[in-house]
Order: structure tokens, then sequence, then C-alpha cells
């Protein structure tokens, strides 16, 4: 064997490590804490630029120190949880905003079966619990990334007071009456047609039952979700992608203009993107034209691994808007 060759692998087997220690340390985690603490990942860091600041970074952070809800609330998509938003957690608390990444019910190194969620209402109870015990005078910007972009619009629908601001990631931002899933229809089929012949569904309550939930095989992820991302990136995702739930991304959302059209939304494209092709994000958009639109040039499904410091940026410009 080659020095090269040699040298190839053992890198490979420090990847594989140190990804396997990341997801035996978020199993250690969950053990560690109670519910509500295992299920988000928040801002406890008082990091500063170390740097001299230039004059635009100057203007940014004085223009940010008067923005009034500085509470980012970041949700992730289908497979992933709070972990896949550190890079981004990291930008934005250097700039003084406050982060916090939530773990869906049945996601990350929440401990809920997958199989047992069977609704939107019941997949978004982190999020409910979290706008419940907001202060009646508090709001926050609300992130969904994919299907988690559902979660976005319940939300919206039932607790418009409390958001300033939703952002749409690469996002299934449907209309009133739509699924998650139809978002994903052209590239899968329709729903019917999916949960008769998917290899990726998962029969949790037997295979005489119907479906429970979906995970997509793991040698398909990469040029699915991380055609542009890192290697390192791509191998702790490996060890932490979990199965999804199914029901709720099959149910059909009702949104109404009273509160849901009310909100204040916002849509970040991927140009890049697999999963959710660009031709996909347009049509979202104009079908449901939200108040501005906003692109990651040559990001794949997962900007906060690619482009995180594109995604930020535009985090920054939108909470920026009057």
């Amino acid at each position: 064997m080659g020095r090269s060759q040699r040298k190839m692998l053992a890198e490979e087997e420090l990847l594989h490590r140190q990804a396997l220690s990341m997801a035996l340390h978020q199993h250690q985690l969950s053990r560690r804490f109670d519910g509500s603490m295992s299920r988000r990942v928040g801002s406890t860091s008082s990091r500063r630029h170390t740097d001299p600041l230039t004059n635009n970074e100057k203007k940014v952070l004085e223009s940010l120190e008067k923005i009034k809800f500085k509470k980012i609330i970041l949700l992730h998509g289908e497979g992933f949880g709070a972990w896949c938003w550190y890079k981004t957690i990291a930008h934005l608390e250097e700039v003084g905003l406050q982060p916090t990444a939530l773990d869906l019910t049945g996601s990350g190194i929440d401990l809920t079966d997958t199989n047992t969620v069977t609704t939107l209402a019941e997949y978004s109870q982190p999020l409910i619990r979290y706008l419940e015990n907001l202060p009646e005078d508090e709001k926050v910007i609300l992130v969904g990334h994919s299907s988690g972009g559902a979660c976005l619009s319940y939300a919206l629908e039932h607790f418009p007071e409390k958001i300033s601001k939703a952002i749409y990631l690469c996002a299934t931002m449907v209309s009133n009456g739509q699924r998650p899933f139809d978002v994903f229809a052209k590239e899968l089929g329709s729903a019917e047609r999916f949960m008769k012949e998917s290899q990726f569904l998962i029969h949790g309550n037997g295979k005489d039952k119907p479906p429970t939930g979906f995970m997509i095989e793991k040698h398909l992820m990469k040029g699915l979700y991380f055609n542009q991302s890192s290697t390192k990136d791509v191998a702790l995702a490996m060890v932490s992608m979990r199965s999804t739930p199914l029901g709720p991304i099959i149910e059909k959302l009702s949104l109404t203009p009273e509160k849901y059209a009310t909100g204040r939304r916002f849509y970040v494209q991927t140009s890049d993107d697999c999963a959710l092709s660009p031709d996909v994000q347009e049509k979202l958009v104009r079908e449901n034209p939200p108040e501005g639109v906003f692109k990651i040039k040559g990001s794949d499904h997962c900007p906060f691994f690619s482009k995180p410091q594109s995604l930020h940026r535009i985090l920054i410009e939108i909470v920026q808007i009057p």
C-alpha cells in the first residue's frame, strides 16, 4: 500500500472516530440533562470578534444593538436535529444575536420514538412549549429548514403575536390545505404511491400496518443532501441523522388569512439543492409570495454546512429589515 493511500485511510479513520465521538457525546447529553434542556442547543457564549472590526462590521453591530427582538429559533429539517446548526449559532452569537436550536419531537437527542409521532402538533411540541412560555412582551424570529417549514407555518397560525419574522430556508412553505409532502411530489410521486412503494419507509407497528416514518439510506444521502458539503460534516451527519415521523409531513395544513397570512415571511433559496430543487423553491415562492426572497449561490440542501457564512449574513440582513 502506497504512502498516499495509507494517509488517506488514516484520515478517514480519524474522521470516523471524531464523528462517533460526537454521537456518543450527544447520547451522554441526553442522559445528563432533563427533557427541556436535552431539546435545546442555545446561546451560552459571550464570544465576540477578537480581530479589529471593519467599518462595515461596526455598522452592523451598531444596527443590531438597536434591534428589539434578538432571539432566533432554529428548526431543523427531516432527519436532522439541533446539532446541524452549530456553525450558524457561532456566527450569530458573534454579532450579539441570541440563537437557540430546538430538537423537534423524536429528533436529535430527544428520546421519543419517532414511530409514535403521528401529527404535526406532536412533532412541533418543543417549539409550541417554547412559544407558550415566552413572555408577553417578547417576540422571536423563527428559521425553518426543509420540512421544518411546516412547523414554522403551524406556529404562525397558532402564535402569530409571538413571531416577529418567519424565515423559510429551502423549506416547505405550503399554502392552506396543502401537505408538506406535496412539495416533494414531483420527485417522489404522490403520497399514496410513496406509502405503497417506497423503500425508505419504516413500519414501526408491523409490516401489515401503515408506515410510521421514513429514513433515506445513508449511501444516498450525500448526493441528495450534502453534494456541496465537506467530508467532516458529512461524517458527522452520517452518525447523527435519525428517521423522520411520516404523519406530520402528510398532514394537510389549515392556514387562515386572519393568523398565518398576517405573519412576515421570508424565503431563502439554495441554488445547488438536490433534495428541494431550485425550480420547486421558485414554485413555492410564486404560489405563496413572501415579503422577501434571498439566494445562497452554490449551496446544497444543508447551507449551514456548505455556506454557513452566506446564511448568517442573510439572516442578519433579514433581522435588520424594519
